[in-house]
């Protein structure tokens, strides 16, 4: 009797072995405090925290993979690790064959350059030439969406055709191994099915694809295995249903949160979220040119903290600040809190360009020294016209002068 040849497995292109990241967490916010932490005393103030511990996998050609987690579980960090955008800080990971990766909005763009020398610089870091470039530019851009703003600076692009030139460019590259991270998330329902039917299409090329989301029922569709993160660590590397299934259990058993936990035992105060309300004090994310925009910053104490600080930031979608001010600068002095306490900051007159923005915020303990931010903790958006470009908005009258004489 003949036995037929076992059929060979695919091999391996991407192998971590033993990965760990650390990062140092600074508890000091000023360059005041810094300065004055400098040498031994500065060690007080600065915590280790591992984003990965001990992290070793083999992924296969031809397998799309998915990475769940809570937040803080260290799913963004590994994309990143066998992306290399951040090296470990111990272990190694091996990969073969041509990597794209789309990691955050914006990752790889520059906000000065127009969306057609975004596309060439960031189609030349990942590995194309000039001349291949040329031959696909027509495919990225009917796939984009974005021809008609093709020759604007894209820091004046909404955040859906920021993610859909970004997600053109990565595709088109013909990546061996594709990296997604949440950015299926942007974007209209219709440009969101043009990115599942090219992923399903990279699927039946036999290309390699690890999805980060926290959309599970994509995760399920899609993947054909599913690693589960907790604390920096694989829980389960498996099935898409088992590992989904395990994932809820941890949710439901509040073990997903002691991350949380053990990171609230280093600060002493923690911005929960952050409201926008219009002048009437009704919760809004839409705002005209030069409306007053509300804030109202939700801070809870985790232990009595009779000094404390708060400050805020306004930035644009490509990280540009707009707007920041604290109650320091403002020469405001906050009463002691022991539980939970809403700053209100009233922004009149504000005179943002329209376009989309976000809000982050942070609160310093100084009687009991820490520091809590919330990044991106809300976003709204301003409309109307503007006469100017940029995040700032104003009003111009032109005048044209007489000569001068004796010129």
């Amino acid at each position: 009797m003949t036995m037929s040849p076992t059929p060979a497995a695919p091999p391996v292109v991407i192998e971590a072995e033993s990965v760990s990241k650390r990062f140092t967490v600074r508890r000091d916010t000023s360059l005041k405090e810094r300065v004055v932490t400098l040498g031994r005393a500065g060690r007080r103030h600065r915590q280790d925290y591992w984003a990965l511990s001990d992290v070793s996998l083999d992924i296969y050609a031809g397998t799309t993979i998915g990475l769940i987690g809570h937040n803080g579980s260290g799913k963004s960090t590994l994309l990143k690790v066998i992306g290399g955008i951040i090296l470990p800080t111990t272990g190694e990971v091996r990969h073969r064959g041509r990597v794209a990766a789309l990691l955050e909005l914006g990752a790889g763009f520059h906000p000065d350059l127009t969306g057609r020398e975004n596309v060439y610089l960031n189609a030349a870091v990942l590995g194309l030439s000039r001349a291949e470039t040329d031959e696909r530019f027509d495919d990225i851009l009917e796939f984009s969406g974005v021809a008609d703003f093709i020759d604007t600076q894209v820091k004046f692009y909404s955040s859906g055709m920021y993610v859909r030139l970004a997600f053109a460019v990565a595709v088109h590259t013909d990546p061996d191994i594709l990296l997604v991270d949440e950015v299926l998330a942007v974007g209209d329902e219709q440009f969101q099915k043009k990115c599942l039917d090219k992923i399903k299409e990279f699927q039946e090329e036999g290309r390699t694809i690890i999805i980060v989301s926290h959309a599970l029922d994509q995760i399920e569709s899609l993947c054909d295995r599913v690693i589960l993160l907790n604390r920096g660590q694989v829980v389960l590397d498996g099935a898409a249903d088992a590992a989904i299934d395990r994932f809820r259990e941890l949710l439901a058993s509040g073990e997903g949160t002691r991350g949380r936990q053990a990171e609230q035992a280093s600060h002493s105060l923690e911005v929960q979220r952050i409201e926008t309300r219009n002048a009437q004090g009704d919760v809004a994310t839409r705002f005209a040119v030069g409306e007053t925009v509300d804030l109202r910053l939700h801070i809870e104490a985790l232990r009595p903290v009779d000094k404390w600080a708060v400050g805020f930031s306004i930035n644009t979608i490509h990280s540009q600040m707009a707007l920041a001010s604290n109650t320091d600068v403002l020469g405001v002095t906050l009463s002691p809190i022991s539980e939970s306490a809403v700053v209100r900051l009233v922004l009149s007159s504000v005179g943002l360009g329209p376009g989309e923005y976000f809000v982050n915020a942070n609160a310093v303990g100084l009687s009991v020294p820490s520091s809590h931010s919330l990044t991106r903790g809300a976003t709204f958006v301003v409309e109307g016209g503007n006469e100017t470009m940029g995040p700032v908005a104003a009003a111009i009258e032109l005048a044209e002068l007489p000569p001068v004489s004796g010129r």
